[in-house]
């Protein structure tokens, strides 16, 4: 109905008297305005922006970079890379406008001028993020998102044992352009290949070869960052406590990665890989606590992760539900020497040469990422995330075997839940021989495994009863797992450990959450993140901040003497 509809059918209508009807008449127009006025404040927002963009930058800023909310593409854009489906809903707040750079000159040039407008900036390199901070905010109440989809060459140089790696590129495509020029080079990053590289490597960043080699972050050489200021530092102008803080750090917090120099390591021609999985029925819990009896123990060529979940019980016609336990590995060597390993180590298991599939080490990428048999390692460069749902995650190191009875235990709660999964996370080799305060990653004294905890649901409806679910069962875990603090993995982001509620958010504060990621880690990093961001651009809920300035000289003295 159009305006001149609605006053005629209001003066025509006997309940309302003329007066009543153009106080209505002054109300629709205030709001058609109001409306017009959020209409005109993003486009000049927008209009802005570009404008700025253009000034700043050497190279021209096309238009096809810019996606606002009236732009088609833009909702596809948005859910391009978003892994969790909570944070796609209508509900939830959107960027005024997408921007994808084509060009590390636009990124700087983003940076100035959101700095220069006073816009809240967002950064998304791949989308894994948890709880959807690089696409979503809680606390701003206008932001804009940059997509760094855009920037993804690998240059790999075998001669040099690296690769520069720009920030858009997923870890698939790194290790498919790594195995290109060699048989026998790989890197130690993540499981799930569609992760974008530039945040993974941010929060430390596990993999198959952890054991070997430790983490990604442990393996690198260098860097490219553009600062709060719009600089482009690598290493040796950003100096060696930023290039510290990046690597394990957390991302969003001291600036925006564009490239890493990654250390490649060393695999075998012939790698071995295997699943055997165990139900309740098959004495699944005493071969899961003789798992993490030996785990940290086994020879250091050999990842083996547990993927726990519910399964319909072998045999049942009456829908009864069973718990599975899947034991999922990498072996950097012959399936001969596997199961000689097997044998002295882990007999329980009852691995069998059947089990066991030799292969190359990029197809066993594919075989550790879940694709099925015979999928070509081209797949790798689609970028594509093969898990896309509703879900909540959390996360514990554990450091003592949990008794077979604190197992039990958890089959019961596992059981209450539709699709929950647990996945339990391999420690010892390399990952104890490295200091906790060797990068801003902590958790390696002691650790035995990790443990990555996840309610997974397909549909918007009932979201609280999956939380709540996922939540209690956390708090039952307590008894096992780490504590003071009660530690968790910053990629495994999760807000229930406490959030930023604005720019000026004191380090104690943040310090309840900031201490389960980063540890003892945690003081260093809010001292780097006042050196090198004082004012607080790059931010989120769970960003790391500057100490205020009446503290600073007292605080830095404090740390600095300690």
């Amino acid at each position: 109905m159009s305006v001149q509809q609605t006053h005629i059918t209001l003066l025509g209508s006997s309940p309302f008297s003329s007066n009543m009807a153009s106080s209505v008449l002054i109300s629709i127009h205030l709001l058609l305005m109001s409306i017009s006025t959020v209409l005109a404040s993003a486009t000049s927002l927008h209009d802005s922006f570009v404008q700025c963009l253009n000034f700043n930058s050497d190279i021209p800023v096309p238009s096809s970079t810019m996606y606002t909310q009236r732009n088609s593409s833009f909702n596809s854009l948005l859910q391009s890379s978003a892994q969790n489906l909570r944070y796609l809903e209508t509900s939830m707040p959107k960027p005024e406008f997408i921007f994808t750079p084509q060009t590390e000159a636009h990124v700087q040039s983003a940076v100035i001028c959101s700095k220069q407008l006073g816009i809240h900036l967002r950064v998304r390199s791949g989308g894994h993020d948890y709880e959807g901070l690089s696409y979503v905010s809680g606390t701003e109440t206008t932001f804009i998102m940059m997509d760094l989809a855009n920037l993804r060459s690998v240059s790999v140089d075998i001669g040099d044992n690296s690769a520069w790696v720009q920030a858009g590129a997923t870890i698939g495509e790194v290790y498919y352009r790594i195995a290109q020029k060699s048989k026998v080079h790989g890197y130690p990053a993540g499981i799930c290949t569609s992760l974008g590289i530039g945040g993974h490597i941010t929060g430390g960043a596990y993999g198959s070869m952890m054991r070997k080699y430790g983490l990604a972050a442990d393996n690198v050489m260098d860097a490219r960052i553009v600062d709060a200021n719009g600089r482009i530092l690598d290493r040796a102008s950003m100096g060696e406590d930023l290039f510290w803080a990046i690597r394990g750090g957390g991302g969003a917090s001291f600036g925006i990665i564009l490239e890493w120099k990654i250390k490649l390591v060393p695999v075998p021609s012939v790698v071995t890989v295997f699943i055997v999985t165990k139900s309740l029925e098959d004495c699944a819990t005493k071969i899961l606590h003789r798992w993490q009896e030996v785990v940290d123990k086994l020879d250091e060529d050999l990842f083996i992760r547990v993927l726990i979940q519910p399964a319909s019980k072998a045999g049942s016609s009456s829908g009864e539900r069973t718990v599975t336990t899947s034991y999922n590995a990498l072996f950097l060597g012959t399936a001969d020497r596997l199961l000689k390993i097997m044998e002295e180590s882990f007999p329980e298991l009852g691995l069998t040469r059947k089990d066991c599939v030799e292969t190359s080490w990029i197809k066993s990428v594919l075989y550790m990422a879940g694709y099925p048999n015979g999928t070509p390692p081209e797949v790798l460069l689609q970028g594509k995330s093969l898990f896309k749902n509703y879900f909540k995650a959390k996360s514990d190191f554990v450091r003592d075997p949990i008794p077979q009875s604190g197992l039990e235990g958890l089959w019961e709660r596992i059981l209450e839940e539709n699709s929950p999964l647990m996945i339990w996370t391999p420690y010892g080799g390399m990952m104890g021989k490295i200091s906790e305060s060797e990068i801003a990653f902590p958790h390696r004294k002691g650790v035995i495994f990790m443990i990555q905890y996840l309610s997974i649901w397909s549909q918007g409806g009932g979201s609280d009863r999956h939380m709540g679910w996922v939540r209690k069962l956390y708090n039952y875990m307590a008894t096992y797992v780490s504590k003071f603090p009660r530690e968790a993995y910053v990629n495994y982001r999760d807000l229930d450990l406490g959030t930023n509620k604005n720019t000026s958010t004191s380090f104690i504060q943040a310090s309840l959450w900031g201490a389960r990621y980063f540890k003892d880690n945690y003081d260093r990093l809010v001292l780097v993140k006042t050196k090198v961001d004082p004012d607080n651009f790059f931010r989120h809920e769970q960003s790391i901040p500057p100490l205020p300035p009446a503290l600073r000289e007292a605080r830095a003295q404090t740390l600095l003497s300690s």
